[in-house]
């Protein structure tokens, strides 16, 4: 059965997008079968998982439509076959972005995702959804679909701020339409220990989270920033780079963590 989780968080520029595929490529290649949702109409996710957007012939928009199944279009790409870390893409292109208006008259439009993932539940271990940083209708299939929400943050001040709003529309979401959904952890993103502050604040994160901070900090990393022109995860483009490797150690800790929940 899948462990479906959302990459959240209602600030831009905080790394989603980097973390889930990287993180999708850290989980394959520890070899689970892994499922990565791009509900963002920019396909950022898409295209930095080695599919081209503009090719698709089939995509998210199609699944939330009900015109596909998961099935019939997902994609694959060939740069990461040949790294030993291939994951099933469900990608996004701006089509994505007329399928906020074509939900808002549809049944069942915030589950929409959720019935289709459900069809697909035998074939993956992990679904990451890349969620667009808006609390959109896109947004709101992701969280209704999740077991839980990994939160990416920046150790700044802005952050928290911008996480108290996120816990808080987790607990709507959880109230109202999805009992399962919860945070499942906070990840350090872009973290330079020599900033006294990024220190300060994630003390600050340690001590009112617990256990809910992953141990594993994504560290500033310039190759990781490169990664994504060469329409591939920084975990295959430089699988020896500080940021590739703390992304396989935070893979195997999810891992090692759902292990622990349904124990």
């Amino acid at each position: 059965m899948a462990k479906i989780f959302c990459v959240a968080n209602q600030k831009g520029g905080v790394g989603k997008t980097t973390t889930t595929v990287n993180l999708a490529a850290g989980l394959a290649k520890i070899g689970q079968r892994v499922l990565m949702v791009d509900l963002d109409p920019q396909g950022n996710a898409t295209m930095g998982s080695g599919v081209d957007k503009r090719a698709l012939k089939l995509s998210v928009y199609d699944v939330l439509l009900e015109s596909a199944s998961i099935a019939e279009a997902h994609a694959k790409s060939d740069k990461l076959i040949q790294a030993g870390c291939s994951y099933d893409v469900l990608g996004a292109n701006r089509e994505l972005a007329g399928a906020e208006v074509e939900l808002v008259d549809l049944e069942r439009r915030e589950k929409r995702l959720k019935q289709a993932l459900a069809q697909a539940n035998d074939d993956y271990d992990f679904v990451l959804i890349d969620c667009p940083p808006s609390l959109s209708m896109l947004t709101l299939n992701g969280l209704c679909s999740a077991h839980g929400v990994i939160v990416p943050m920046q150790c700044e001040y802005f952050a928290l701020e911008g996480l108290t709003d996120l816990v808080n529309t987790i607990k709507q979401v959880h109230a109202n339409l999805n009992k399962d959904l919860q945070i499942i952890g906070l990840l350090r993103v872009m973290f330079d220990p020599r900033i006294t502050l990024q220190m300060q604040v994630s003390d600050q994160l340690k001590a009112h989270f617990g256990d809910k901070v992953f141990d594993a900090v994504i560290p500033r990393n310039v190759r990781l920033a490169e990664a994504p022109s060469y329409g591939v995860p920084g975990v295959v483009f430089d699988p020896a780079s500080k940021g590739a490797q703390a992304f396989v150690t935070f893979a195997e800790e999810m891992v090692a963590r759902i292990q622990s929940l349904k124990s």
